[in-house]
């Protein structure tokens, strides 16, 4: 085979392997897409599945275990679970419950629920004494809104707000992810992002977006005791430029190394768990 026609192959190779790839993303979007509709959300992987059981926040239409598992004491809490609360139980053939799942491990287990309730911003102040938001501006990967949905729910955030279009929504990776986080945290949504923010502002709550190029460190905020939004930016692109600009204080995480950022899940998790220092640190001196 002479140069040309290696180089003409190789190319139509290197063709063929991107439409194969986005063909997969493309199914995988549309199979995520499914488990999205108003009637029902699926929850994969053990945790996700016993807590949205333990918590009987919504109801669970039906729980299904993939035959040949290996036992776990969480998979027969599951069962034990579901079994209590009347849930109907059903397994199913390993290639046929692999079929039905879109996470990278479901392990062995999924729930259909009932949609997490659909709420405003207004919704995550009311009747809260303190509250501490976290404001997600247009994170696409799902892995990272779990994480961030999950660090934020250990730190004792009251709220989690994304805008309704331009970012991931709550798809069973972001489920599984979370390991059930998304169960104890309300989930809020709203049409803009600098909107919000703005009215946040209005309703006397402080907006602190991280942001690696700023000035002030997270450590050394003062407002992180009081009402309080932490405001994270999309992967890649940070802050939006009109989110920046209304935010009241940007702050950012002192680096030490050559990696010149982090991943928004591990800053968000530092920030969330700063804020939560500090709030810990006057509580106990009250």
């Amino acid at each position: 085979m002479n140069k040309k026609n290696r180089n003409s192959r190789k190319k139509s190779d290197n063709r063929n392997y991107r439409n194969n790839a986005n063909r997969r993303g493309n199914s995988n979007s549309v199979r995520e897409s499914l488990y999205q509709s108003p009637d029902m959300q699926v929850v994969e992987g053990r945790h996700a599945v016993r807590e949205a059981l333990l918590a009987g926040t919504r109801r669970i239409h039906e729980v299904v275990i993939s035959d040949g598992v290996d036992s776990a004491p969480i998979l027969e809490d599951i069962q034990n679970l579901a079994e209590e609360l009347r849930v109907p139980l059903h397994f199913l053939p390993k290639t046929k419950f692999n079929s039905v799942t879109v996470t990278e491990s479901a392990q062995g287990v999924l729930a259909k629920c009932e949609p997490l309730p659909s709420l405003e911003l207004e919704d995550l102040i009311e009747g809260i004494k303190n509250p501490f938001i976290l404001v997600l501006d247009g994170i696409m990967d799902p892995r990272n809104l779990g994480a961030i949905i999950r660090s934020g729910e250990c730190a004792g955030a009251t709220g989690i707000l994304l805008p309704k279009h331009r970012s991931v929504r709550i798809t069973p990776t972001v489920a599984k992810t979370a390991q059930g986080a998304i169960e104890h945290i309300p989930i809020a949504s709203a049409s803009g992002i600098p909107k919000a923010i703005s009215k946040l502002k209005e309703l006397g709550i402080w907006t602190v977006g991280m942001d690696i190029s700023a000035q002030t460190d997270i450590y050394d905020i003062k407002v992180a005791t009081g009402p309080i939004a932490l405001v994270l930016g999309s992967e890649g692109k940070g802050l939006g430029r009109l989110t920046r600009e209304r935010c009241d204080v940007i702050a950012g995480i002192p680096l030490h190394g050559i990696t010149e950022s982090l991943n928004v899940s591990a800053a968000s998790a530092i920030g969330c768990f700063e804020i939560a220092r500090q709030r810990r640190s006057i509580a106990e001196h009250d």
